[in-house]
This record gives C-alpha cells, sequence and structure tokens, in this order.
C-alpha cells in the first residue's frame, strides 16, 4: 500500500532552482515518487511512497522558507501511482496567468466540509466548479455551474463572460485540493465581488470527512496520477486513462468502437491526425514491449491543471 500525499503552499521562494536538485535527490533516495513544482509563489504536487519515505519528504517541505504551516492531504493507493519523480521549476506553481492575482494577500472566505452543504444550499448563493471540464466530467456537486474550461488559464475570460449571471450573487467555489480557488477567490476580490467563498481543503477533504450519506457530490473525483479518480472516502474509482488524450474513461469505454489502445478513445478519435495516431501506435507499442520486459515505460504526460 502506498501512501499519496498531495500538497500545496504559497510562500516566497527567492530561488526556487536551489531548493530543485535536494528535494529530487531526497525523493529519489526514499523511493519517492509524483511531481513537485517549484516556483517563485511556493511549491505544489502529489507524491507517493512508503510511509518513512512521505514523512522525510514532507519534513524536507516544512523546513523550506515560509512552509513551517504547510498542510497537506493523504490518501492510500494499492499500486505506484506514478512512474517516477520529478521536480520541477515553473512561472506558477497553478497556471493562472494572471500577473496580479497573489493569494497571499487575500482569499475568499474558507468554509469547513461539514459546513460546505449548508452554504450552498442557499438560494442567493451561486457554486462554481473551477476545475477543467475534463474533471468536471465524471463528477461535481450538485447544482454546480460547469464553466467547460479546458484550462485553468482559461477562468479569468470565462468569469468576464458571464459574470453578469450572477450580479447580487454570493460565490462559492470549489476545486480538487484547493489549490486553484485560492487563486480563483483572490482574482474575484479584485474583481469587486465581496461574498466569495471556497471549499477548505477542497474535494478530496469533502470526500474524507463527509459521509457518503450526507453528500452532495455527485460521481467520481479526477487526480492527477494512476488512480484517476477516487470517490468517497478516497476509495479508489473505477476510472481509467485514455493514454492518447489524458481524459478519464470508464472501463466499458474500452469496448467502443472508437476505443483503441493508447491512439484513441470516443473522446478524441477527432481529434488526432494520421500521423499523429501513428506515433502514438509506436509509443503503444514500445510500452507494450517495455511492459513484457518488467519494465516501466516513461513516455506519457499528463494534462494540465
Amino acid at each position: 500500500m502506498f501512501t499519496v500525499a498531495a500538497l500545496y503552499h504559497f510562500t516566497r521562494f527567492d530561488d526556487p532552482a536551489a531548493l530543485q536538485g535536494p528535494l529530487q535527490a531526497l525523493c529519489d533516495a526514499r523511493g519517492v515518487t509524483g511531481s513537485l513544482l517549484l516556483a517563485g509563489e511556493g511549491i505544489n504536487g502529489t507524491i507517493a511512497g512508503s510511509r518513512a519515505g512521505i514523512d522525510a519528504v514532507l519534513a524536507h517541505i516544512r523546513a523550506l522558507p515560509g512552509c513551517a504551516d504547510l498542510e497537506w492531504k493523504e490518501s492510500h493507493a494499492s499500486a505506484e501511482p506514478f512512474g517516477r519523480m520529478k521536480v520541477k521549476l515553473k512561472r506558477e506553481i497553478v497556471t493562472m496567468g494572471q500577473p496580479d492575482v497573489d493569494p497571499r494577500a487575500r482569499v475568499g472566505n474558507y468554509v469547513a466540509p461539514e459546513d460546505w452543504n449548508d452554504l450552498i444550499r442557499q438560494d442567493d448563493v451561486v457554486v462554481i466548479d473551477t476545475r477543467n471540464d475534463y474533471e468536471v466530467s465524471i463528477g461535481t456537486f450538485d447544482g454546480a455551474v460547469d464553466p467547460e474550461t479546458p484550462t485553468f488559464r482559461d477562468f479569468p475570460a470565462w468569469w468576464e463572460a458571464n459574470k453578469d449571471r450572477f450580479h447580487n450573487k454570493r460565490v462559492a467555489m470549489f476545486c480538487t485540493g484547493g489549490i486553484r480557488c485560492e487563486k480563483s477567490t483572490n482574482y474575484l476580490l479584485g474583481q469587486g465581488v465581496e461574498d466569495v467563498f471556497h471549499l477548505k481543503g477542497g474535494i478530496l477533504k469533502y470526500l474524507e470527512d463527509v459521509p457518503k450519506e450526507d453528500s452532495m457530490w455527485q460521481g467520481e473525483c479526477f487526480v492527477f496520477d494512476e488512480r484517476v479518480s477516487v470517490g468517497h472516502g478516497l476509495s479508489e474509482g473505477p476510472h481509467e486513462l485514455c493514454r492518447a488524450c489524458r481524459r478519464p474513461i470508464l472501463p466499458s469505454d474500452r469496448l467502443r468502437p472508437e476505443f483503441e489502445e493508447g491512439v484513441t478513445c470516443h473522446h478524441c478519435v477527432d481529434e488526432h491526425s494520421e500521423e499523429r495516431k501513428a506515433r502514438f501506435r509506436e509509443r503503444q507499442k514500445q510500452i507494450s514491449l517495455a511492459r513484457k520486459r518488467g519494465e516501466a515505460h516513461l513516455g506519457v504526460q499528463k494534462k494540465p491543471a
């Protein structure tokens, strides 16, 4: 059983590049896999490994400048959820593309999971899902607005085009673990929205803390690792990934005529050229050969957050 820790923390790193090497070396030495992003605004990522390995990496991160009060969310996976460990340098730890947004200055009102249902049932509250369209497609809160945005960078433009729909409404937002709402609530406050709220700890904390019989969550929650989705109690969900488009699919989708392992699914069958499909087929061939040799193939990338 693997321990999975999802974390983020906004703080000021004057030299993120100086933090990259030691953090990568520690993860490698402890057998921890996953992805961590470092930027001037902080750290973000998900890691997996043994209990001792995760504890060692978390202790290292808490010792970084401004990270003493780091919070994280834990779950478990029956199989290793990542193929390797990568510590990356980025301009932002979650990309919104709004240089004036600074969650360290102010954010919306945090709402604990146990209080979330009461808030979103109010008639004067609009609930907005800030995640990407492929995430929303497999699960969301009852009655939530889906912006249908491909990436988080698209959220500001969507808000500008739709803000009049929410005049005189209190705005409650949520995302997987909370990091996107740190930025989106700061953005809305900067746009003059007065009453802004967000789910503390995100969907993952809600699914962990709120009993299924009391839940307003419908479906599964997409996660950025090989588990693909989790449900109530953070149990592993039924979804798999299409290795061509990185969208979630169900096992039954493999039986659809559009599905070809590593090449297409019903979501993306019309999105790729024949040349690209040929490249996918060659990649899938190499993956299959590596699997027969008992080796891991690392030529797979995640969709953007």
